[in-house]
């Protein structure tokens, strides 16, 4: 029996920002456009017919929001009848994690703003967008277990309370600092230096740690478990 079929293929990306101050954010766009204009989503929009869907994904970022980023995970397809209410669109997205301050964010094309927002206070979003980025920070917080992070989010040489922070932004809860660090020296892709922190007010410098890039790489590459 034949297929009636009339779909079309769309990509949306995730990007979450990571600060020290600021914490986990996610990167979004003002619609200018109906449906839902005037109303925050991600950045996306329909792959064309010569197109790849990485080149699809990385020209919406950077036409609704003026920036470039080397790296997508791709993430997961939705594609639930109704989730578009001017066809049956199915969406192919993407995930990444940056640092804001290392972008220059300008909305263009079918966006009318572009802002980061933390995670815990994302407006009302358009189409299933709010299930995307639940989608996406739930896949983050499982790869941060098994795959070290903060190389890219980082100053070269950083306290190790800002690893933790990083850490714990992410994953949305306390940690156990005192194994945390046991563990993560273990893994050796972390090497203490001897600058000392500089503090404002009282209180004992501690040492300032660097990323030792050879061995980050490589325990990427191949993952590792931190049961953190």
């Amino acid at each position: 029996m034949p297929t009636n079929q009339d779909i079309k293929v769309a990509v949306d990306a995730v990007v979450f920002g990571y600060t020290s101050k600021e914490g986990l954010s996610v990167l979004l766009i003002k619609r200018n456009i109906n449906p839902f204009k005037n109303t925050w989503a991600l950045p996306g929009g329909l792959v064309g017919n010569d197109e790849s869907l990485e080149d699809a994904v990385q020209r919406e970022l950077k036409e609704e929001t003026g920036i470039s980023i080397n790296y997508l995970e791709q993430l997961y397809s939705f594609g639930k009848p109704g989730r578009d209410p001017r066809n049956r669109v199915i969406s192919i997205t993407y995930y990444g994690l940056v640092k804001p301050d290392a972008f220059e964010i300008e909305a263009a094309t079918d966006a009318a703003e572009a802002a980061w927002f933390n995670i815990k206070k994302i407006p009302q979003l358009a189409f299933d967008h709010q299930a995307i980025i639940s989608a996406a920070h739930d896949r983050l917080k499982n790869k941060i277990l098994y795959q070290p992070v903060g190389f890219e989010l980082l100053e070269e040489r950083f306290p190790f309370s800002e690893l933790e922070k990083l850490y714990m932004a992410v994953l949305d809860r306390e940690i156990d600092r005192r194994n945390f660090k046991k563990k993560v020296i273990k893994f050796g892709f972390l090497e203490e230096t001897a600058e000392k922190q500089i503090l404002e007010g009282a209180g004992r410098p501690g040492n300032l740690f660097r990323f030792n890039q050879e061995k980050y790489f490589q325990l990427q590459k191949e993952g590792i478990n931190f049961e953190i």
